[in-house]
């Protein structure tokens, strides 16, 4: 097993490597002519190739923003760390208000076929409508930003967590329960003792997948309401035609997502081997 993960480690840095050179490599390569004379591409002409900066000057650009991530220059400059911070405070918050009401409702959901029959066709019915459909409802409705991006995050977190959570726990082994009604555990002490380390694996798989999403939906959401956060800073560098920023940010927010479900995976993988 160690063998096999040096291997990929290596073939992963392999990868990593010929990819930075071809891009690298792109754009040293000339521009096509399309029929300028070379006086006016020597002084930049129509023709003059808009091309993607090549990793030398997005990893020099990166250098300058982590050297000092936490500046704050006025309301549209602030260094990349303060608007990460912005954004997954949002992040954080929306999650787990929905996980408060997602893991005991999906508890409720999976061990009550009623309860699963009655809010089954509401749960289909909203869970796809697309988290950025209910940003217009809202800032109608919350009359803040912040408050609105929030919201969109729990609205999109909270249906993996519900559905995987009524999932593990309907699907907890019977005798197990009948177990526990023999020792003559109330349902409280059943669902506590019992079920929830039963269920434990397949509600953290939900609660990773909420995560990624809201990650995902933050990045779109902040563009939408502008001011602070990651997709600001994206949609604001862009504005600017800053491609190094534009580029280097991509890369914290895919670098971040990662240590997100990293931070989960762990935690799933510890409750099933405990399991």
């Amino acid at each position: 097993m160690a063998s096999l993960n040096m291997k990929a480690t290596l073939l992963s840095l392999l990868l990593l490597l010929v990819g930075l050179g071809i891009w690298e490599a792109m754009n040293q390569a000339p521009a096509a002519s399309t029929g300028l004379s070379e006086y006016e591409r020597m002084m930049g002409g129509a023709d003059q190739e808009a091309r993607v900066p090549p990793p030398s000057q997005v990893f020099s650009h990166a250098w300058d923003e982590l050297s000092d991530p936490f500046y704050d220059a006025g309301p549209n400059d602030k260094g990349i760390g303060i608007q990460l911070a912005y954004s997954l405070y949002r992040v954080l918050t929306g999650y787990l208000a929905a996980a408060l009401i997602a893991i005991p409702l999906g508890f409720v959901i999976g061990m009550s076929p009623l309860m699963h029959k009655a809010l089954n066709p509401f749960i289909q019915v909203l869970r796809p409508i697309s988290p950025l459909a209910w940003m217009p409802l809202a800032l109608f409705i919350i009359r803040d930003s912040e408050g609105s991006a929030i919201f969109v995050i729990f609205i999109c977190s909270i249906w993996p967590m519900l559905i995987n959570t009524a999932f593990g726990v309907a699907n907890v082994r019977t005798d197990w329960i009948k177990v526990a009604r023999t020792h003559e555990l109330s349902p409280l002490k059943t669902a506590f003792l019992v079920i929830l380390p039963a269920a434990a694996p397949t509600i953290l798989t939900g609660m990773r997948i909420s995560i990624g999403i809201a990650w995902l939906v933050i990045v779109a959401a902040e563009m939408l309401v502008g001011g602070t956060g990651i997709g600001y800073y994206v949609w604001n560098e862009w504005n600017n035609l800053d491609l190094n920023s534009v580029i280097f940010s991509i890369l914290m927010i895919g670098l971040v997502g990662m240590l997100l479900d990293m931070t989960l995976a762990a935690v799933t993988k510890l409750v099933q081997y405990e399991d």
